[in-house]
């Protein structure tokens, strides 16, 4: 599975002049907790988010915790008031071919909820956790169907092939006339989201493979 099968795409973005205000409410309106800041050609400038709006503009209280803050702030002091001044301008990125896999260890390792998905400088997509978690959490009745749509579409009819779901793995049943035919259909059912393998007719399944001599 490729971020681009599971990517949010047309992604939500920011200028890096526009107010902070702006990338908060474009954060709660979306429901997203970060977002890639681009040029006016879209390329990748840096990423916002949730957690860099908050730095410094939600003020201590001195009553709750007198030792850590012996002095009333009666001035805050500069607040940040556009997107450039507190976005990281070095963000992890991914690339739309990339196994969904990558992507997860790397939001891992960085400590990231999401990823920008930049093509030739450009960004294409976001992807994020949440995203992913769909994905592969995926109900084997739905990856059925969504498998089943996709090979009608293909066929041009109904039925042409059954297919079925078990643990991930796509069963698909039905006459092929070529290897051609068997190849696309094994890729076509590799791109819905949370598929694991797919078998067809002729092959063993892992527990009947002929042990080698």
């Amino acid at each position: 599975m490729r971020v681009h099968d599971i990517m949010t795409s047309p992604a939500q973005v920011v200028r890096p002049d526009a107010p902070v205000e702006t990338a908060a409410d474009l954060m709660t309106t979306y429901a997203v907790t970060a977002l890639p800041v681009v040029d006016t050609g879209d390329r990748l400038l840096g990423m916002v988010s949730d957690s860099d709006l908050l730095w410094h503009r939600v003020p201590a209280e001195p009553r709750t915790d007198p030792i850590r803050h012996p002095d009333v702030v009666v001035h805050p002091g500069h607040r940040p008031g556009v997107v450039v001044e507190v976005m990281s301008d070095h963000p992890v990125v991914v690339g739309p071919g990339a196994d969904v896999a990558d992507a997860a260890q790397l939001m891992l390792e960085h400590d990231v909820r999401s990823l920008p998905v930049v093509e030739d400088g450009v960004v294409v997509g976001v992807v994020s956790r949440r995203d992913i978690l769909r994905a592969v959490v995926r109900d084997d009745s739905v990856l059925a169907a969504d498998v089943r749509r996709r090979l009608d579409d293909y066929a041009g009819r109904r039925d042409r092939w059954t297919v079925s779901a078990e643990a991930g793995v796509i069963t698909v049943a039905g006459e092929f006339p070529n290897e051609q035919q068997r190849a696309v259909v094994a890729l076509l059912a590799r791109t819905v989201p949370g598929v694991a393998a797919v078998r067809l007719p002729g092959e063993p399944a892992a527990d009947e493979a002929p042990v080698p001599a």
